[in-house]
């Protein structure tokens, strides 16, 4: 079992930034590539950014290319989203996920543990 837990959220104004952490317990998470998912109310869980398992490829949803940077630290055992210049689109509750061996980066079906979430808020 893994245990994945989101913080760093919060209410911020337009053109600012926030770090999101996931930190996982339970087992290790150095071995499995790691991905951020958003959901906005009414709306379905979409990528955001994923991770493989070495750090060597980080892949972004097009909306926040150059303005989100996906991070980890294994030792740690933990990932983070950078999210710099926030827009009021941004506004969703952010999820972090440990991706099965194998399957799409970008579906959220291929994913099989997940954070409870935490929530962004960008101002206008």
């Amino acid at each position: 079992q893994v245990q994945l837990v989101e913080s760093g959220g919060g209410l911020v104004q337009a053109g600012g930034s926030l770090r999101l952490s996931c930190a996982a317990s339970g087992r290790t998470i150095s071995t499995y590539a790691m991905g951020w998912f958003r959901q906005a109310p009414g709306k379905q869980r979409v990528f955001v950014s994923a991770i493989t398992w070495s750090g060597s490829t980080l892949y972004y949803a097009d909306s926040v290319k150059g303005r989100f940077t996906i991070s980890r630290d294994n030792a740690k055992n933990t990932v983070y989203l950078q999210m710099n210049s926030l827009k009021p689109e941004d506004t969703a509750v952010y999820y972090c996920g440990r991706r099965s061996l194998s399957g799409s980066y970008f579906d959220p079906a291929q994913y099989d543990y997940w954070g409870q979430g935490t929530q962004v808020t960008v101002s206008s």
